[in-house]
């Protein structure tokens, strides 16, 4: 199953320790705003995305897969 790193831009303050964690992942823009890839996360880099996820001191980023991003309503 495929997942994708998601920002809620609501809570998100760019704070920008998402891309400083995981800078292959998540660049960062000049304010420092996460810029995410519409790529799903390698199988192989999950556990890195976790933790970018947990360290979001807003609680902004998740993984979210396929199945949800394409329910209807």
């Amino acid at each position: 199953m495929d997942v994708t790193l998601r920002v809620d831009w609501i809570l998100c303050d760019g704070y920008g320790l998402c891309g400083d964690l995981l800078p292959d992942l998540i660049d960062l823009d000049e304010w420092r705003y996460p810029i995410l890839s519409p790529e799903p996360v390698e199988r192989g880099r999950l556990s890195d995305a976790q933790r970018a996820i947990d360290c979001c001191p807003m609680k902004a980023l998740k993984l979210e897969s396929e199945t949800v991003r394409r329910r209807p309503g």
